[in-house]
């Protein structure tokens, strides 16, 4: 990246990510959002939503027919159990269960357990957790298990205030001889504090609860929805016996949750959903019901199938994306994941996410009245920061941002308890989070965003501007291309086959000079931003890129086996073309 795009000037290493390379393969970019939600939920790439519609025409239930396109669809499905199995270094899909989401997948543990709590026995978790690692057990306890008579104590272990840590010599006070179950967060939502787990799985280890299987220690629940997507995890080196994520924050759509547990656990415990796959077929009497194998007996009912499809590709795709953004070598394929691949992969997104997080860290320290809530060291953390401004509403603040063009967060953002423990009233903050395809230009823009909305120079309803070197200041949208501030120089209108459509060329401070629709510009931009002409540009004679609407065309392409026309694209889609099948001819040629 360019030093005006907030890098050092040089292209990226062998070790990094190449992020303008990364970016082409996202659609939000084009529409001018910086989108720093990202411990909420990530942004899909446009490959993953193009393979939602090529799933339809061979659309059919699995493990329910005996079709063609059953057979096919079931095998798609089955593997990605084995995908998701090798990305977490699970044994196997038999360790894999599927949910709408690590939310229902905690649940599940909490209902399969359920019935082995005895009267005195005790679960163990923190004031750091999201509330569904705390709710379900709190309900258990207090809500579920009394109506049976069953007194079981849901223990909260507290954390430093000032550093964000998890306090270990006071977790070890609650855990002892009747504790079950130990759970705890991988990485905090709000503290973003990467919670030390070989010291808490020692801790649960050394507890000496006596368990139906005979083992002796507690088990050890990990929450890792803001671990898995920016972390190598290896569910073995962890010592985890349960593990929930959700695939919405690992490039997916909504609508996917993982729980890994250890078979041993898996095949003895209740299932927390009955019917459907999950029975073992014909074996269904009046006496007696016998539950499938694993993985199916915590697969009830029809499971989202393409969903999990999509799910298992978004982690292949993850992997293309860190290491070769500009050519797929597992996304789409069935070449199997390996250990190694994965490590390389997940250690260039824990390094470039760790590079955005230091940067907001130090510029965001720099705020007048500012408190950064959790860690200052960007390697203890995951790739988020919280914080508040003196005097000001924490929802306030992120109405300000969006009017500034950053997207945030303000609330609890679902972890209650550790903003009451810090005595926030109301209990929230606002809160910025960063992934692989966010750029410093953006980190940098939202930092300036927040210094101003301090200062009092960023009223809702205005826009925050960045200063032009020798110039005026910059409109904020962003340049698609390196996230850097951009300014309309061009308004013009392009013939297409619905009749003229109106366009915009644009340049940033980064020296990119492209050309989008007039409607993908945000609503706000459009209506504010002034042409400034800048006489340097070279005249833009060229079409828009058909294909992605961002990019100015340089190439015709058609079939070579078909009547298609010409038709123009950008040197960046024509790089995803068959060229075995479609001509690729220059401008000028």
């Amino acid at each position: 990246m360019t030093a005006a795009e907030g890098g050092d000037g040089r292209m990226p290493g062998s070790g990094t990510i190449d992020v303008r390379a990364v970016r082409r393969h996202f659609l939000f970019p084009g529409r001018g959002r910086i989108a720093l939600n990202n411990a909420a939920s990530t942004q899909p790439p446009r490959e993953l939503l193009a393979l939602y519609a090529s799933l339809g025409p061979d659309y059919e239930n699995v493990h329910r027919g005996q079709s063609s396109a059953s057979a096919a669809m079931t095998a798609r499905f089955e593997e990605s159990y084995d995908t998701i199995a090798r990305f977490i270094g699970a044994p196997g899909p038999a360790s894999i269960a599927l949910y709408r989401n690590a939310t229902e997948a905690i649940n599940a543990v909490m209902y399969s357990l359920l019935t082995e709590f005895r009267d005195g026995d005790n679960v163990v978790t923190t004031l750091m957790e999201h509330n569904s690692n705390y709710v379900p057990w709190h309900a258990m306890c207090r809500e579920i298990l009394p109506r049976f008579g069953r007194r079981v104590q849901c223990r909260l272990a507290r954390f430093d205030p000032v550093s964000g840590e998890l306090d270990l010599e006071h977790l070890a006070s609650l855990i002892d001889a009747r504790t079950k179950l130990v759970c705890c967060t991988g990485a905090s939502n709000f503290l973003g504090t990467r919670t030390p787990l070989a010291a808490v799985r020692a801790l649960a280890d050394a507890s000496g609860y006596y368990q139906p299987n005979g083992e002796r220690r507690s088990w050890f629940l990990i929450d890792g929805a803001q671990l898995v997507p920016g972390s190598f995890t290896d569910v073995h080196a962890l010592g985890a016996d349960y593990l929930a994520f959700s695939f919405h924050k690992l490039l997916a759509p909504f609508g996917v949750g993982v729980l890994y547990a250890r078979e041993a656990l898996l095949n003895p415990a209740l299932p927390f959903l009955y019917g459907g796959d999950m029975i073992a077929e014909g074996r269904v009497f009046p006496n007696h019901v016998e539950y499938n194998a694993l993985p199916w007996k915590y697969s009830a009912g029809t499971p989202n199938i393409l969903g999990a499809v999509v799910s298992a590709q978004a982690l292949r795709l993850l992997l293309d994306l860190a290491l070769t953004p500009k050519r797929p070598e597992y996304f789409g394929t069935d070449r199997p994941v390996g250990r190694d691949v994965v490590r390389s992969a997940m250690s260039r997104v824990a390094a470039w996410n760790q590079m955005l997080t230091g940067r907001a860290l130090d510029g965001l320290g720099a705020i007048d009245g500012i408190t950064i809530y959790g860690p200052r060291d960007a390697a203890r953390r995951t790739s988020l920061v919280a914080f508040n401004l003196a005097g000001r509403d924490p929802v306030g603040v992120a109405q300000a941002l969006n009017q500034a063009g950053i997207e945030s967060r303000a609330g609890c953002h679902c972890a209650t308890l550790a903003h009451h423990a810090l005595g926030l009233n109301p209990p929230a903050s606002c809160r910025l989070s960063f992934y692989l395809y966010n750029t410093p230009g953006e980190v940098d823009r939202a930092v300036d965003a927040v210094a101003a909305i301090a200062a009092g120079r960023g009223a809702p309803g205005g826009r925050t501007t960045r200063a032009r070197p020798g110039g005026t200041g910059m409109s904020v949208v962003t340049c698609p291309e390196c996230g850097a501030a951009a300014e309309i120089t061009e308004r013009f209108t392009l013939a297409s086959t619905d009749g003229p459509v109106a366009h915009v060329a644009l340049s940033c401070t980064g020296g990119h000079h492209y050309r989008m629709a007039s409607d993908k510009l945000p609503a706000s931009a459009s209506r504010r931003l002034r042409v400034m002409l800048i006489p340097a540009l070279k005249p833009h004679t060229f079409p828009v890129c058909i294909h992605c609407l961002v990019n100015p065309a340089g190439f015709w392409v058609s079939g070579k086996d078909s009547n298609v026309v010409r038709r123009p694209w950008c040197l960046s889609c024509c790089e995803d073309l068959d060229r075995e099948r479609c001509d690729m001819i220059p401008f000028g040629a």
